[in-house]
């Protein structure tokens, strides 16, 4: 596994990337479900994207739990921990989800020659945007736990003195 980067932690260098990817590949997953032009148009590039979301999801929540095992265990940090082993089903749905926005109508068209019944478009956007939807959230939701878990009391409030020090208020 990664574990640094360059003597940095890789956990903070790969979460980013993480961070940005999932709700890329949710927005590409949303488009593909409800307008079929903007399918057509990023063709297999939405459950692609999903695809790389989902393996880099694994490698950061190791690297994630190399640098747990580094850092003083606050109860923030235990949250972090606990939220982040939740993402890879999340991501794991939204991967579903793409898959299903992509392949489901395309399939359909190259069999049939036809478009999807109505109700099967319908059924396939509300999949997606609820897959897509929970998998930002959860994103967002460990990302803001991992963002307290790291500045929680580190900062000062107020531009520091010329010292360095916090000014008392």
């Amino acid at each position: 596994m990664i574990n640094e980067v360059n003597g940095l932690p890789a956990h903070i260098l790969l979460v980013h990337a993480v961070v940005v990817l999932i709700p890329i590949a949710a927005l590409l997953t949303v488009l593909a479900a409800i307008w079929p032009a903007a399918r057509r148009r990023l063709g297999i590039i939405t459950p692609l994207v999903a695809l790389v979301a989902l393996i880099l999801v694994p490698v950061t929540t190791e690297a994630g739990e190399w640098l747990g095992d580094r850092v003083y265990p606050t109860e923030l940090i235990r949250e972090h921990m606990a939220l982040g082993d939740t993402v890879l089903w999340f991501a794991g749905g939204l991967f579903v989800a793409a898959l299903l926005a992509w392949g489901v109508p395309t399939l359909i068209v190259r069999r049939t020659k036809k478009a999807p019944a109505p109700w099967i478009g319908v059924v396939v956007a509300v999949v997606a945007v609820v897959l897509a939807g929970a998998a930002v959230f959860q994103v967002f939701r460990v990302g803001e736990s991992g963002s307290k878990a790291v500045w929680t009391g580190s900062f000062c409030p107020v531009p520091v003195n010329a010292d360095g020090t916090c000014p008392t208020t």
